[in-house]
């Protein structure tokens, strides 16, 4: 070995020039993947900043050029109206009556709901006949918003709880069976091969293959079942309640009462946002086989 040209082995046992080796070094030491975490607190701080900057423009907009409170209220006085009605309540109710009597009503429907649609659209997927006769009913119920069907529940029911919570029983009902017999359907045939030749029964062929299997469409069902349930109760609150939180939008809007209908529709998504977290983090639980996104 020239010792003019000194060379030393890499991490092959090859014998490398230095500074090739130094090369080596430097394109692994940035290629090394950094930990998942750091990723997380990245896109955290990229969402705080986001909502930062559109709270600041609101602010900016509504203090500079002086918009009526009547047309769109400052960060400031949505903040002032919301700690008056933590204090005071809205409608002779406290505010956090108002939001525990929509998330029962809405919970109440969706449970029930989601209860006895996956059993029903797993039967569907998993037998033709039983779709054969049930896919007519829920063809032509599918393509109906559930709203329209405000009126009639009005009609036949009244305006008490049952009405209401029937309505959000149709709709998580509607979706989440749909979801769950395509998901049935949707089972890889590869799948049923493999289960069949290990020589498993119908029934650990349902438990261990097909259900796994669809489980991924079934959730997919759920979060759109949450979403508008939600939407729903809200919708069947603004024409037909005394308390919760689309009675707070309805009767503040009537009275032009901007800054109380915004903090009614501010809670309304928050709430939304941690009814969908909670299912995709019950999902990730569940379906811990599959790669996080």
């Amino acid at each position: 070995m020239n010792d003019l040209d000194p060379q030393i082995e890499d991490g092959t046992g090859l014998r490398v020039a230095p500074a090739l080796a130094e090369i080596k070094l430097s394109v692994a030491a940035r290629t090394r993947p950094r930990p998942v975490w750091l990723g997380e607190v990245r896109y955290t701080l990229l969402s705080a900043a986001t909502i930062i900057i559109l709270l600041g423009l609101w602010a900016l907009v509504t203090n500079l050029f002086h918009i009526p409170a009547m047309v769109l209220p400052s960060p400031q006085s949505i903040l002032r109206h919301f700690r008056t009605m933590l204090l005071e309540g809205y409608a002779g109710h406290p505010l956090w009556e108002h939001v525990l009597v929509s998330v029962l009503r809405t919970l109440t429907g969706f449970s029930i709901g989601v209860t006895l649609a996956i059993p029903l659209g797993l039967w569907m997927g998993y037998s033709r006949t039983v779709n054969a006769i049930l896919w007519p009913v829920f063809g032509f119920i599918r393509p109906i918003p559930p709203i329209a069907y405000i009126p009639l529940a009005i009609l036949w029911f009244g305006i008490g709880e049952f009405s209401k919570v029937l309505l959000i029983f149709v709709a998580s009902f509607n979706f989440t069976v749909l979801a769950s017999a395509a998901g049935m359907r949707a089972v890889p045939e590869q799948l049923i091969r493999a289960g069949t030749n290990l020589g498993l029964s119908r029934w650990q062929m349902f438990v261990s293959v097909m259900l796994p299997a669809a489980m991924p469409q079934i959730f997919t069902g759920i979060k759109t079942s949450i979403a508008v349930s939600w939407a729903v109760m809200v919708a069947a609150e603004l024409i037909a309640a005394q308390i919760g939180l689309g009675f707070i939008i309805e009767d503040a809007g009537t009275f032009f009462r901007t800054p109380e209908v915004m903090i009614g529709v501010a809670i309304i998504g928050a709430i939304g946002l941690v009814f969908e977290a909670t299912v995709v983090a019950i999902e990730r639980r569940v379906l811990h086989w599959q790669a996080k996104g």
